[in-house]
């Protein structure tokens, strides 16, 4: 059985673990905590240390740089998701790119204001000195304080992405693929604390959500 071995907020986590989901495969969930990464480093011999990992039986599949993709595609293979067509292969290049950046720092810097309430009390000091050696000191309260701006540029940051949902279920066609999943994740990070709700002027985006959370492979 597939392990996914993660952080359960992070929002690289959530995409595959609702590639997994989608796939409809037994799998099994390892949370560690965010600041001990000595389970993934044991695993992957003193390769990586990031979140997520999957273990599957002797074969331990981990990412090789920021833009690689390697989980997701490992997964595609594995259950033949049809998640990379080779016909859109340079387009969701590019939107996964811009939704890992553009998207996710926003989403997560606004997530991380509520930390104090899903990261458990043990973790909290390490999660702190992280956060605050890597962005700097006071970071958070920063991102407390642009709260109001950092939803009006969600907001502008996910128009395209809106204006590509006008006539299509999904983001390219009509099922499902791999950026639809990328952007999930970026959403569901930023919905986590409970705090938010999705813009309300991107209804398609709304929509789209709502059937990104119930899909399986066997619908299409």
């Amino acid at each position: 059985m597939i392990e996914l071995i993660q952080v359960p907020w992070s929002p690289y986590c959530i995409v595959q673990r609702r590639i997994l989901e989608f796939s409809g495969a037994r799998f099994r969930i390892v949370n560690i905590p965010n600041q001990d990464r000595s389970l993934v480093w044991k695993l992957t011999k003193q390769r990586y240390y990031g979140v997520p990992i999957i273990r599957d039986g002797e074969r331990v599949i981990f990412e090789v740089n920021d833009d690689s993709q390697v989980i997701a595609k490992y997964l595609d293979d594995e259950f033949d998701l049809g998640l990379f067509p080779k016909r859109w292969c340079d387009v969701q290049s590019i939107l996964w790119r811009n939704i890992e950046n553009e998207v996710e720092g926003i989403c997560f810097r606004l997530n991380d204001i509520y930390w104090k309430e899903f990261v458990p009390a043990r973790e909290q000091l390490q999660f702190l000195r992280f956060k605050e050696r890597k962005f700097g000191r006071g970071c958070i309260e920063q991102w407390r304080k642009d709260q109001k701006t950092l939803l009006k540029q969600l907001e502008e940051r996910l128009m395209p992405l809106e204006m590509m949902l006008t006539h299509l279920p999904f983001i390219l066609e009509k099922q499902p693929r791999f950026v639809d999943f990328d952007l999930f994740g970026m959403l569901e990070n930023f919905l986590y604390s409970g705090h938010y709700e999705l813009p309300a002027p991107h209804k398609r985006i709304q929509e789209w959500h709502r059937r990104m959370g119930k899909i399986k492979k066997e619908d299409f």
